[in-house]
């Protein structure tokens, strides 16, 4: 089943022409000699997010198989919902589902095929475009995720590890994620400086107490927690901060801010 766009055109361009334009002015940085495990990047519309997932994915050297986690915004469908087959389609083409690694991820407990966790959802169509820009050759398994146990979120990451090395698959993560939302722009930068603190860290336990003992609105949290739990398994060294912003830069609102960050792990 093919999957099509619900935010082209207002999230950003909707048009094949803008929309490559657009994304190949937000990709500034040389691309790391080291692979990429993991690339955590921000999912709001491009004019707020852009240049930070333009800068942390121009650097990613990512695996021509990658598995993009998301939040759940909607509340639809199972905890960790993954899209099993089919295109995602975007403005001027479509990114084919990896249908051996979405069999591979559905072997494993607790993962569920279902679409309605991603019918309206748009945490990993907004990322979409930046990958074919940068990687035309990579399939993807798109998986949402609303599992709000910690055990499972590190049992879910570790399992892909164990899945993708059996299967000998070559796999980057790829987790689309916002910070801290409606807050001032000081606030979110010191609050949001805690939970990336615990990332450089490479601690997946120590970033889903810290959100959550903070009251961090990282909307992604969960996802990122399955994710560095994934990539820790498959030997993971260390995290770089690519880049960070709010909204309030953009829009000279420092008052009620959202905050989006770029991460990298290898």
């Amino acid at each position: 089943m093919n999957r099509q766009p619900v935010v082209a055109g207002q999230f950003y361009p909707g048009n094949e022409a803008a929309l490559k334009d657009k994304v190949a002015g937000y990709l500034h940085g040389e691309r790391d000699s080291q692979k990429t495990l993991l690339a955590m990047v921000p999912h709001a519309g491009y004019i707020f997010s852009g240049k930070v997932a333009g800068r942390t994915l121009a650097r990613a050297n990512l695996a021509s198989r990658v598995v993009l986690l998301g939040p759940n915004h909607t509340g639809r469908g199972a905890k960790i919902s993954v899209w099993p087959d089919g295109s995602w389609i975007i403005p001027g083409g479509e990114i084919k589902v990896d249908q051996e690694l979405s069999s591979v991820l559905l072997g494993i407990d607790g993962f569920t095929a279902d679409y309605d966790a991603h019918a309206g959802e748009h945490s990993l169509e907004v990322i979409l475009p930046f990958l074919s820009v940068i990687r035309a050759d990579f399939s993807m398994v798109p998986v949402a995720v609303s599992q709000t146990d910690l055990n499972n979120l590190l049992a879910a990451g570790k399992a892909i590890a164990h899945a993708v090395r059996q299967k000998d698959l070559e796999v980057s993560i790829v987790v689309s994620t916002d910070m801290s939302h409606y807050i001032s722009h000081e606030n979110a930068s010191k609050v949001d400086a805690k939970a990336l603190e615990q990332i450089l860290e490479l601690n997946p336990e120590g970033l889903y107490e810290t959100v959550r003992a903070n009251n961090i609105s990282m909307c992604g949290v969960l996802p990122m927690v399955m994710g560095m739990a994934c990539v820790k398994e498959l030997g993971a060294k260390k995290a770089e901060l690519v880049s960070y912003a709010t909204s309030g830069e953009v829009n000279q609102d420092y008052s009620q801010v959202v905050g989006y960050a770029g991460m990298i792990i290898s």
